[in-house]
């Protein structure tokens, strides 16, 4: 059984300002309402601290506000406490959203596609935030958007690789040293990122080409997230983490981290709350930078300065 946290509250009519404070933090809480005046949330919410506050605002304002700490009587009751907290019809709100955006993504540009994915992932985290018993219904929507971050992706990148289930076998970085690597052109997150490690814990020093198309891939060359190449997308694992996991550079919690924002920015997943701001940089980078050299040359510090970031965290 669940540990419930209820709280009970009396406003006055008037200061109406109480009331509409005390209606926003609620409502931030994610808590729902058995009935007026009655709100409920699973004590081991992340917001459970917030409902605590607010019952300490009621009282300091004069008001009457009482916390319960309590576990249902039996299953029936427990089933009344959860379906507060159905997200059923917003996840369906969301795959609705989902499905409109997909037809369109041969009808509008890049700069609108991409926008459209945050939004949709921000309206997803949203969901999540107060959706303290996922099921089905979120993993239906999780599984949806991500199809949908794949699509867009392979819409603008066709030579995006599909993954396999090959095994990862640990290599030793000598036989890489002073190696021609090669991936598509106009490299977006994963492909700049395996660039940034392969230069910086793998070979000493790399040369990077860009290729057309994955058939332009010269036989000598490392290839890398294409279709075929030597190191690209298997099981659940993009690029950058089958490089670090085969280099056993995995073993570093903020090369982790890295893995875990680059996996989410390029098809999606466990949201990361830097990937936002972090993308949107990448972008710019891509915006400013014409050259594939250049990018990756103006890419290489920022990614620097992002691994230095995760380590002081970590």
């Amino acid at each position: 059984m669940t540990d419930w946290l209820i709280l009970t509250a009396t406003l006055p009519t008037n200061p109406s300002a109480l009331r509409v404070r005390v209606w926003r933090a609620l409502k931030a809480t994610g808590a729902g309402t058995l009935r007026e005046g009655v709100y409920v949330l699973p004590n081991g919410a992340p917001t459970a601290q917030s409902l605590w506050d607010i019952e300490r605002t009621i009282a300091e304002a004069g008001a009457d506000a009482h916390m319960l700490v309590v576990t249902a009587r039996d299953e029936a009751q427990e089933r009344v406490f959860r379906d507060l907290f159905d997200r059923s019809d917003l996840y369906a709100e969301l795959l609705q959203s989902i499905k409109d955006a997909r037809g369109t993504i041969r009808k509008v540009t890049e700069a609108e596609l991409h926008k459209q994915l945050r939004s949709l992932e921000q309206q997803l985290q949203t969901i999540q935030a107060s959706d303290f018993f996922p099921g089905k219904a979120h993993e239906k929507a999780a599984s949806a958007l991500a199809a949908l971050r794949r699509e867009v992706e392979l819409h603008l990148s066709p030579g995006e690789p599909a993954s396999t289930q090959a095994h990862i076998q640990r290599q030793s970085a000598e036989g890489f040293q002073g190696r021609t690597w090669a991936t598509r052109k106009r490299p977006w997150i994963d492909r700049l990122a395996t660039a940034w490690l392969v230069h910086r814990f793998v070979d000493k020093a790399p040369k990077f080409i860009w290729l057309d198309g994955p058939k332009k891939c010269p036989a000598r060359a490392v290839g890398y997230d294409f279709d075929g190449a030597r190191f690209s997308h298997v099981g659940d694992k993009v690029t950058f983490e089958v490089v670090a996991a085969t280099f056993s550079l995995d073993e570093d919690p903020a090369i982790r981290a890295m893995g875990q924002l680059v996996h989410y920015i390029d098809i999606g997943g466990i949201p990361i709350d830097e990937a936002p701001g972090f993308e949107l940089l990448v972008r710019g980078l891509q915006a400013q930078y014409r050259s594939d050299d250049a990018l990756l040359a103006a890419a290489l510090p920022v990614f620097d300065t992002l691994y230095a970031a995760l380590q002081a965290r970590t």
